[in-house]
């Protein structure tokens, strides 16, 4: 689940106390400061509830406490948010999420999560763009985890909401990626991602599980998988962040191979090309974003997990995770980021926007086989918190066929 409950901390603020407090640097060692904090640091607490919902999860509620380390500039550069929570299909959770920033093009976050019933999840990422005059950027991801929470309703976009199962994605793996700037905008990337994927009984217990209606002749990878791929892309991009931006253009296309003589369970290929836009008007206050992505699987027996997915907070908001898969995804997002206010809270300075957008996707065999019948359209609209120039905290509603979703986390979805 990995913090996504943290958005409370921006959310909720303006009815809970917190405290600021100087805390000798001595007393903070690295990871939490290094030598770009001050001595004393300014450390903000927050103690916080938390009440989330996701359609896949059901409610959580629990507490966390979240710190808020400052650096010289002001700027929030680690977060340590340490949290206990309870959701009836999970039981007790306890996490430690914690993000740092210690120089500018270096981040880390690291997950550590466990529950009483099925879920757990160890993550690590990395992000570093410091190396080779600032022309090389590396990317890790590290991770172990449990989801006790998946869903599968079959495949194609006219899979049926009464076909749904539950089973726990028990995923262990890496993510890695290194991007060469070739020209001043355009970034040639490498990348080499393995996974071990065992399919487990899940934790939803009024959703049959998915052995039960589906097996491995009709879904691929039900029984588990192994996937070991190689990735080669560019990037174009113009954006004025890269992790918050505001204005500027971005554009990718990759192809990734998966070849069963290197570890894998079965030969694919993945054909991913996305465009983003980000275009501000009056002083960045509204911002129109806009994203297009396509991406295709070829290959026999893919794993159902490796192949064109849609659903959930990053694609159809009105929707959970994993609602629709099939061969190949077309996807339109839109939405208009509105700051209403701008306000300095506990000493953190917060952008508070609204977000009405559009989602609009479907999955299908292949492109040139979509109809207009195929796409989902889901309106919705976004609560964001913005603490610049590293942290965003998130409440976003979408409306679909099956009914409302609402997701909490942290990030923009794109």
């Amino acid at each position: 689940m990995r913090m996504k409950n943290l958005l409370v901390l921006l959310m909720s603020a303006l009815f809970l106390a917190g405290c600021t407090t100087m805390v000798p640097k001595e007393n903070l060692p690295f990871p939490l400061t290094n030598q770009e904090f001050p001595d004393p640091v300014k450390v903000v607490s927050i103690p916080l509830p938390i009440i989330a919902s996701s359609p896949n999860e059901g409610i959580t509620y629990g507490a966390l406490n979240a710190f808020l380390l400052h650096n010289k500039k002001g700027e929030v550069s680690t977060l340590v948010a340490p949290q206990v929570n309870y959701n009836e299909n999970f039981g007790t959770t306890t996490t430690l999420f914690a993000t740092f920033y210690p120089i500018e093009d270096r981040y880390w976050e690291v997950a550590l999560s466990k529950s009483t019933k099925v879920n757990d999840d160890f993550e690590f990422k990395l992000r570093d763009k410091t190396l080779l005059d600032k022309k090389l950027e590396l990317n890790a991801f590290l991770f172990s985890l449990t989801d006790g929470s998946a869903r599968f309703f079959g495949f194609q976009q006219s899979s049926q909401k009464s076909d749904e199962t539950n089973y726990a994605d028990s995923e262990t793996g890496f993510n890695l990626t290194a991007g060469y700037q070739i020209l001043k905008h355009v970034q040639l990337v490498v990348g080499e991602r393995f996974k071990d994927v065992d399919i487990k009984q899940g934790a939803i217990t009024k959703v049959p599980f998915i052995g039960e209606k589906f097996d491995s002749s009709s879904v691929p990878g039900i029984g588990g998988f192994t996937a070991h791929a190689q990735k080669i892309g560019l990037i174009y991009s113009t954006l004025d962040s890269p992790t918050l931006p505001t204005w500027g253009g971005y554009a990718k296309a990759s192809v990734e191979g998966s070849i069963k003589r290197f570890g894998s369970s079965a030969d694919y290929r993945h054909y991913e090309a996305e465009i983003k836009a980000y275009y501000p008007l009056m002083n960045a206050r509204f911002i129109s974003v806009g994203r297009l992505a396509y991406n295709q699987t070829l290959g026999n027996d893919v794993p159902f997990l490796e192949r064109s997915i849609l659903g959930g907070e990053t694609t159809l908001r009105g929707y959970g995770r994993n609602r629709f898969i099939d061969s190949s995804y077309f996807l339109c997002n839109l939405e208009e980021r509105i700051r209403l206010f701008r306000w300095e809270i506990f000493d953190v300075n917060a952008d508070w926007e609204i977000a009405p957008f559009i989602d609009l996707g479907a999955v299908m065999e292949r492109l040139d086989k979509a109809s207009t019948r195929s796409f989902e359209f889901n309106p919705g609209i976004g609560f964001r918190a913005v603490v610049r120039p590293n942290i965003v905290g998130r409440v976003d509603l979408g409306i679909g066929k099956e009914g409302p979703a609402v997701f909490v986390g942290l990030g923009y979805p794109f």
